[in-house]
């Protein structure tokens, strides 16, 4: 996954605007998104895949892939945020609820208003998720750095970011290594081979870690590394009309719509 989302920072139609105003466009639309109605959650979500899907020129099934990992931990939560248990004898007088079972002396039971919190929330949730897909799927790396770089961001914090962010990479490569030499020598194939495998891939994922670890840090020293590592500067790019322009025009809609939205009480 993370090989297919730096090559999609790299190759897609929004690769040359700015990245202080992908990143400042994007954080908007968030901070919007998490505060405001449904109707305007789903406009947002329906604008921004223009811009993901048209403008970017990201091919839908990636968008749909990237969309849907915080989506099924959000239906991994499903069970906890519905259901709910009470004594059968406290069941009565409750509001609408959908009963599901009785054991014992309890009842599990979904109450109504939980249904409308999880619409709610799923819709909060696809709306971030929309914003943060459009920032990572059109900036690469390097330039978000250069981004928090220009905001003032500690070098501290960024130099732990690029680490890891190089060692995302090492733990991956690594890991597809030794998979596929267990799966050469007859390896995961039953199901107690496979807990076996894959808690000795474990164990020697770590080893191997640290061996890449070890030579990345000779690498630094060999370069001339002296406790920090300077990163490029910003480099401003231009951004076109168009883009400015509807940018500045759908925010000043949604914004205005959930203030209506608000004034009339409207859910």
């Amino acid at each position: 996954m993370i090989r297919l989302i730096d090559t999609l920072s790299y190759n897609n139609k929004l690769r040359a605007v700015s990245p202080l105003w992908k990143s400042g466009f994007a954080a908007v639309l968030f901070t919007l998104s998490y505060a405001a109605h449904p109707i305007v959650q789903m406009l947002l979500i329906g604008w921004l895949f223009v811009w993901t899907v048209g403008y970017a020129r990201i091919p839908v099934k990636y968008v749909a892939l990237l969309y849907g990992g915080p989506c099924l931990f959000y239906a991994a939560s499903l069970p906890s945020l519905l259901i709910e248990l009470r004594s059968a004898d406290n069941i009565s007088g409750m509001p609408p609820t959908f009963v599901l079972f009785s054991f014992a002396h309890w009842t599990a039971y979904i109450p109504e208003a939980r249904l409308y919190m999880t619409d709610d929330l799923f819709l909060r949730i696809v709306a971030c998720v929309s914003c943060l897909t459009f920032v990572i799927v059109t900036t690469p790396v390097s330039d978000l750095f250069q981004v928090l770089k220009k905001l003032r961001v500690p070098g501290l914090v960024l130099e732990i970011m690029l680490i890891m962010h190089r060692f995302l990479f090492l733990l991956n490569d690594t890991a597809h290594d030794l998979y596929t030499a267990q799966q050469a020598r007859g390896g995961q194939t039953g199901l107690r081979s496979r807990l076996h495998d894959t808690a000795m891939l474990a164990v020697r994922l770590f080893g191997k870690t640290m061996q890449r670890y070890k030579a990345l840090s000779y690498g630094l020293v060999a370069r001339g590394f002296t406790d920090e590592i300077r990163m490029a500067p910003y480099e401003a790019s231009a951004v076109p009309f168009r883009y400015r322009r509807e940018s500045a025009a759908g925010i000043l809609l949604l914004f205005a719509l959930e203030c209506w939205l608000r004034w009339r009480d409207i859910r």
